[in-house]
């Protein structure tokens, strides 16, 4: 019986550390998200220069990511809507895009809304994964989401 026990307890001792691993390494691993921040807003030429950091988190790249976003004034008032095309979002990859919208100031500017996806597109891509694996922040002092 001691033989039994010894054993027993020496498995246990060897798959220990295993499961202890596990969590950290799941932990270390980003979550399957489409991260889009906008970053900066920039007068330009005639308008606002915007400015986002986009995250394809996802397992699979998507050929076409396009979102309508509503622009709201410093009243609230949404003042036009702008279909915003972010093309290609190959997995695992972080890039930069800007978008230069004419005819607005970046001073007057209070919101950004993503209104809807309007492209979602990839071999492998779910035509609504753009949507449900969305998460949206702002480091450029404008308020921006969902």
């Amino acid at each position: 019986m001691r033989k039994t026990a010894a054993s027993l307890f020496a498995g246990i001792a060897a798959v220990l550390p295993m499961l202890l691993v596990v969590p950290a390494a799941l932990a270390q691993q980003p979550e399957a998200l489409i991260e889009l921040d906008l970053n900066a807003a920039q007068p330009s030429q005639g308008g606002c220069r915007l400015t986002f950091v986009v995250a394809n988190n996802l397992a699979t790249p998507i050929d076409r990511a396009a979102f309508e976003m509503a622009l709201f004034n410093k009243q609230g008032v949404v003042d036009r809507l702008s279909v915003l095309d972010f093309k290609g979002l190959p997995a695992g990859k972080t890039k930069v895009s800007r978008f230069d919208l004419s005819g607005v100031q970046c001073g007057d500017l209070s919101r950004v809304l993503i209104n809807d996806a309007t492209a979602c597109e990839g071999a492998g891509t779910a035509p609504d994964a753009c949507a449900k694996s969305l998460r949206t922040r702002s480091t450029s002092g404008i308020q921006f989401g969902r």
